[in-house]
């Protein structure tokens, strides 16, 4: 390479892979989980409820920081992405008006758990994890590959920063737990990586507990 000449960026990207794979999986399983409330069981259907309201509003910020971060800048990097990256903004739209209706039919359900509109929930959860099933595997296949290629390091780094910014501090630990759930080896290691020493050691003691507490009470029927 000429002396001066400036080297091209790249960054890793693989940490999106694990947030889609924890997404993929708590869409894939709301939807029988909201169906395994029995009709009148109020107490379960709050838990659920409480659960359901966390992962809708973690997958709004998750496509709201690419919205923001992402798109324009790998845009100017890579023109030749706009197509594409035109794809990712209209799936996003179309995935926040399912998540809208999660929303308004989460408050209709809880207080009596009754079956008509346990099924509606279930049903609007199950399009919701159809929908993320088509547009997580796009962007992985034509987004990953060019941002990998396009971004700094740091640029992309943001982006899981401001995952990290979003998420209630008393559920960080709770959260480690979901995203290492399904972790290779290799994953596990690069996430933990990027956790403190005291919080890896807070986890140990109560995160990873309070975690698989929290599955069992809300997976156990499924």
């Amino acid at each position: 390479m000429p002396e001066g000449t400036p080297r091209p960026m790249s960054c890793e990207t693989d940490d999106m892979l694990l947030i889609h794979q924890v997404f993929r999986r708590e869409f894939r399983l709301a939807g029988p989980m909201v169906r395994h409330v029995d009709a009148g069981n109020t107490a379960q259907a709050a838990r659920v409820a409480t659960y359901l309201a966390e992962i809708v509003t973690a997958l709004h910020h998750h496509h709201h920081n690419e919205d923001e971060i992402l798109w324009d800048t790998l845009v100017d990097r890579s023109p030749g992405c706009a197509l594409h990256v035109g794809q990712m903004k209209a799936q996003h739209a179309a995935v926040s008006d399912l998540l809208d209706r999660v929303e308004e039919i989460i408050p209709a359900w809880t207080p009596a758990a009754d079956a008509e509109s346990r099924e509606r929930l279930a049903a609007a959860l199950d399009a919701v994890s159809s929908a993320l099933d088509t547009h997580l595997g796009q962007e992985e296949e034509v987004i990953l590959p060019v941002a990998a290629m396009s971004l700094s390091q740091a640029e992309w780094d943001r982006l899981g920063e401001a995952g990290m910014a979003s998420v209630p501090r008393n559920r960080l630990l709770v959260q480690l737990g979901y995203i290492l759930e399904d972790a290779t080896p290799e994953q596990r290691s690069m996430v933990l990586a990027h956790v403190p020493l005291p919080a890896r050691v807070l986890y140990r003691l109560t995160g990873r507990r309070q975690y698989e507490k929290e599955i069992r009470t809300l997976r156990a029927p499924v």
